[in-house]
């Protein structure tokens, strides 16, 4: 262990802030999104290239249809028969934009809590870091709904992903050329749209408001610019942090790519224990944030206390090298949040790390003299 010294109407597509236009007749998107306590009727979809729109839901979709004739506005029959289906991604890098600025659209706690809870649980949204999953919701604006105006049309093209903030709205579809029968009903903390936040595909369903409602929109463009951003400003965090450890200075330009890529978030709360003394070590720990109090207990039990842990320093980097048991206790002092990776990781994404350490002789005697003194 050692230590360094951050409606009116919406005309056939979908509203936008700003009355973007993004439409393409072969470019467009398709999805649907349940509550989690609504039943699922769209099946998850093992290819989206080349599958017509009526495919995406499985048989048991005629069990959610309303028997009352719909009172959906009108909605060409045939408008999908013929389309080619179609997926695409705008091509986009950290660099393209230096000038970029995050967004933020004010909201209350309450209304970010609802956010929250609505998107917690998407697939799109589960796997973010706390960085990504509070821009996401930053960048969120809020879109007033007329009753009766349609949010997304079937086979139309799709660039928002939205969140019932108040107000309901009616889900139809139509397959295979039938008239569009209603499917579901969203009411507060629905969510729908979010494949547009990955791709440009044909929309899956017809959603429209049946009553004044406020809606929380995001766009792919915005979406996609936030990942990229933190994945780019974290990996190179990362990098700067692997530099100073030196079991790992022998490493290739590339390689530290590649461990920075594959290291993993964690956060402990205030008084948490991080590692134990004794226990048998299998990952290395960088921290982003925080700080980590350090303790060693003598062979008589008294327990003593060491230098703490700040952001950019690392600790438990021999378990990469060797099983030993961790050598002192290491506990979060408030909240604390690391990157770590882990022995098996390492060894197959760079190979053993021994064979990395020889690469400089004499940081390879100074490394595994010390392991041994531990």
């Amino acid at each position: 262990m050692t230590s360094t010294r951050e409606r009116p109407e919406i005309m056939d597509e979908e509203i936008s802030p700003s009355d973007h236009s993004h439409c393409n007749s072969d470019l467009s998107d398709t999805e649907m999104k349940e509550p989690a306590e609504s039943p699922d009727f769209y099946s998850a979809r093992t290819s989206m290239a080349s599958t017509p729109t009526t495919d995406y839901f499985p048989d048991s979709e005629e069990e959610l249809y309303d028997d009352e004739p719909s009172d959906l506005p009108s909605i060409p029959i045939n408008y999908n028969r013929g389309r080619r289906t179609s997926v695409s991604a705008e091509s986009m890098a950290p660099s393209q934009d230096k000038d970029y600025v995050k967004v933020v659209h004010p909201k209350t706690p309450e209304q970010r809590s609802r956010i929250v809870n609505s998107i917690e649980n998407n697939f799109l949204f589960k796997n973010l870091d706390e960085e990504q999953h509070k821009d996401v919701i930053d960048a969120m604006f809020e879109k007033p709904v007329s009753n009766h105006e349609q949010i997304i049309r079937q086979g139309g093209i799709g660039d928002y992903f939205y969140v019932v903030e108040t107000g309901t709205f009616d889900v139809y579809v139509s397959k295979n050329g039938a008239p569009p029968e209603k499917v579901h009903s969203y009411g507060p903390g629905g969510s729908f749209g979010e494949l547009a936040l990955m791709y440009n595909a044909p929309r899956a369903a017809t959603v429209v408001a049946t009553s004044d409602s406020v809606l929380w929109a995001l766009d792919r463009v915005t979406f996609r610019r936030i990942l990229m951003e933190n994945t780019s400003r974290k990996r190179k965090m990362y990098e700067s942090f692997l530099e100073e450890v030196p079991i790992l200075v022998s490493l290739e330009p590339y390689e530290r790519h590649k461990i920075a890529d594959a290291l993993e978030s964690a956060v402990y709360e205030n008084g948490q224990l991080v590692i134990r003394q004794g226990d048998t070590g299998d990952s290395f720990f960088l921290i982003e944030s925080g700080e980590a109090s350090v303790t060693k207990i003598d062979d008589e039990g008294i327990e003593h206390e060491l230098p703490g842990l700040k952001k950019g320093d690392y600790f438990g980097e021999l378990a990469l090298l060797n099983n030993k048991p961790r050598a002192v206790n290491i506990k979060a002092k408030g909240r604390l949040k690391v990157a770590t990776l882990g022995k098996r990781a390492f060894v197959r994404l760079l190979g053993p790390v021994v064979d990395i350490l020889k690469r400089n002789s004499d940081n390879y005697e100074t490394i595994t003299r010390n392991a041994r003194q531990q």
